[in-house]
């Protein structure tokens, strides 16, 4: 238990900083967030001239600050921080643990697995600070967790979950979410099939996916996001996947068969890598929308059952922002449990369903 005097000061912690605020998708969860807590969010960034000018956008209501995460930031400087957001990607966890060490709470937004798993072996560290850290949170991963999560309520047991995202090529993602896509075209990285890990690689594993009336049926391949890995663990699932595909059929299918030629080893060369990043930013065509789709299999009372669950939207950076926001405010109002979480160990689908109003529509079937 605090004491008095560390509850006080604790009482004092009311700020919310977004590491990476002044960008695509950091600017909708300021502004969200800044209309619920006017005067506690901070957009924070090395760059201060753009923290400055997104500020004075907002008319003051987000505040500008500058901070560099590569370099060491000591935890003093959290003292009156109640809740940092990530939007950007980290290669060490410096400062997960400053914000441990000043008892504050952490939200993050990426969806690097290696990551991930090192913040998870923060747990300890954050649960004897009394502070959380809720990790998977936006569509893939997030959603798809949530969703995962929603569909074992069906079921005494859940055997399989394949997760399936679709991506729109007509909508501009920030740069940042450009290269993780290139930089995981050429990788290899572990699922869990049969309840063991087994390596797979990128964009390989094709198979056919019913996507409804609208969008028909598509060919996904196999992605590493991390949701497959979280939700084996969280969830004790033996079989998961995650695949993907674009909404042009012609280009999902383009990628595998340079996956499969070997193109995309030339990947590793700097500049070739960087004209792809190039040219996925600048690609014409396609819908500024998103998809997902999860099937899963198990028992019910005994009997094989699926559970189909789809939703559609607009554009995955908002929904993104939208969900980090709805989590956010969560963490920021409600104590949870110390310690390192996935969002699916906290909160259900209802939970961010009711928090956006229900702007998220969920299409469920049942066989």
């Amino acid at each position: 238990m605090r004491s008095e005097t560390e509850q006080q000061f604790m009482s004092m912690k009311d700020q919310i900083w977004v590491i990476g605020g002044y960008g695509q998708v950091g600017q909708m969860i300021c502004k969200q967030l800044a209309h619920a807590f006017p005067g506690k969010v901070w957009a924070a960034g090395t760059r201060r001239e753009r923290a400055e000018q997104f500020s004075r956008q907002t008319g003051g209501a987000v505040k500008p600050l500058q901070l560099d995460i590569t370099k060491p930031v000591d935890s003093g400087m959290l003292r009156n921080v109640k809740l940092v957001i990530m939007c950007v990607d980290q290669h060490d966890t410096r400062f997960v643990e400053s914000c441990a060490k000043a008892g504050t709470d952490y939200m993050d937004i990426s969806a690097k697995v290696d990551f991930l798993r090192k913040v998870e072996h923060l747990h300890s560290t954050l649960r004897s600070s009394d502070s959380t850290a809720i990790l998977s949170v936006g569509l893939s991963p997030g959603i798809t967790n949530l969703l995962v999560r929603e569909a074992a309520t069906h079921m005494d047991q859940m055997q399989e979950a394949d997760i399936t995202i679709m991506l729109g090529l007509g909508e501009k993602h920030g740069k940042a979410a450009i290269e993780w896509t290139v930089d995981q075209m050429n990788t290899t990285f572990d699922v869990m099939q049969n309840g063991q890990l087994a390596r797979v690689q990128s964009l390989s594993g094709g198979k056919w996916i019913d996507f409804g009336e609208k969008l028909g049926r598509r060919m996904a391949y196999r992605f590493p996001f991390s949701d497959q890995q979280a939700v084996a663990r969280t969830l004790n699932i033996p079989n998961v996947s995650t695949r993907m595909c674009l909404d042009s059929r012609w280009i999902t299918r383009a990628l595998s068969v340079s996956r499969r030629a070997g193109l995309l080893t030339f990947l590793r060369w700097k500049w070739i890598r960087n004209a792809a990043v190039k040219a996925f930013a600048w690609m014409p065509g396609g819908e500024p929308m998103f998809a997902v789709k999860v099937d899963a299999t198990g028992l019910k009372n005994g009997k094989h059952i699926h559970v189909e669950q789809r939703i559609m939207g607009k554009k995955e950076a908002v929904i993104t922002a939208e969900v980090a926001a709805a989590v956010a405010k969560k963490v920021y109002t409600n104590p949870l449990r110390p310690g390192v979480h996935h969002v699916e160990q906290c909160f259900t689908l209802q939970d961010i369903q009711n928090e956006l109003a229900h702007k998220l529509k969920v299409i469920t079937k049942i066989t």
